[in-house]
């Protein structure tokens, strides 16, 4: 038995001890019809919810961050609160991580994460040193990292994100931005997944995190009302919105970021076919039982 196929192997047999990932019988939130697959997802019910921010929240996120942002006005891009409205809908309660990505590898060919020195000049947003940090996030041999296997998979664009979400859930997609806002930050408005007020223990972020990803189950103080772990902190989120100049919509925050970037109610834009050890996802399916 060669070497990849061993490690394969390995996975599928630690697939259900990954955190309670796909072990433990998740109670229903809402006492409703569960998504077919309540182990991997929640449901978000139907209805109305607050999304955006106002000046006060983005007063807020200033006071938190650095000059450099403040400078920058990053928070303007926010959507205006206001009430949006969705049907029921169901999310990946966990960020894809490596492990089940590398299935995804092993059952379909499609191409392992990563990117080379040169595409990732080519990129033009740096920011982290290819060499020192970028490689600790290289796949080998079509594998994934040792010891980060139950990490969030980074280095995949939303086209690679979207090809995996359609083949790991029946109607499996990329969530649009305001079901990820709606899964991430409850129905009431709130500045963070878990109040008003900014709390570091609770996510993985420049503020008290390790300086890298982290388990995907390792904050559950940070979930959501709806039940979503890391719906911000760990690293930003693809979604299958995009704004007018055709930039990708992410959403959340990552292991290095300010606390002012780290609500639901951020967002930026990248091209769709980007590859970066910030950016991860989860996926979204309309598939709900009963």
């Amino acid at each position: 038995m060669n070497g990849r196929r061993r490690f394969l192997i390995s996975i599928l047999l630690a697939l259900p001890a990954l955190g309670g990932i796909s072990s433990v019988a998740w109670p229903s939130v809402s006492g409703r019809p569960e998504c077919a697959n309540p182990d991997q997802m929640v449901r978000v019910g139907p209805g109305p919810f607050w999304m955006g921010s106002d000046k006060g929240e983005r007063r807020l996120a200033y006071t938190l961050s650095s000059e450099t942002v403040r400078e920058a006005r990053w928070f303007e891009a926010e959507r205006p609160r206001h009430r949006a409205a969705l049907p029921a809908f169901c999310i990946d309660r966990f960020l894809v991580t490596q492990a089940q990505y590398a299935l995804f590898v092993a059952a379909t060919g499609h191409r392992p994460p990563g990117i080379s020195a040169e595409e990732y000049q080519r990129q033009g947003f740096l920011v982290h040193d290819y060499d020192r940090e970028v490689t600790r996030y290289l796949w080998r041999n079509r594998t994934p990292p040792v010891g980060l296997e139950d990490h969030p998979v980074v280095l995949v664009s939303a086209e690679d994100a979207a090809a995996y979400c359609r083949w790991r859930h029946s109607g499996g997609r990329l969530p649009t931005e305001a079901e990820w806002e709606k899964a991430a930050r409850g129905d009431d408005g709130r500045s963070f997944p878990w109040g008003n007020h900014w709390d570091p223990e609770r996510l993985n972020s420049a503020a008290r995190g390790p300086g890298g990803t982290t388990p995907v189950h390792q904050y559950p103080k940070g979930i959501s009302p709806h039940g979503v772990f890391d719906p911000v902190g760990n690293v930003f989120q693809w979604t299958s919105s995009a704004f007018p100049d055709g930039r990708t919509i992410l959403k959340g925050c990552a292991w290095d970021d300010e606390p002012g970037l780290c609500r639901p109610a951020f967002r930026h834009g990248r091209p769709f076919e980007s590859r970066h050890i910030l950016i991860g996802f989860r996926c979204a399916s309309p598939n709900i039982a009963g």
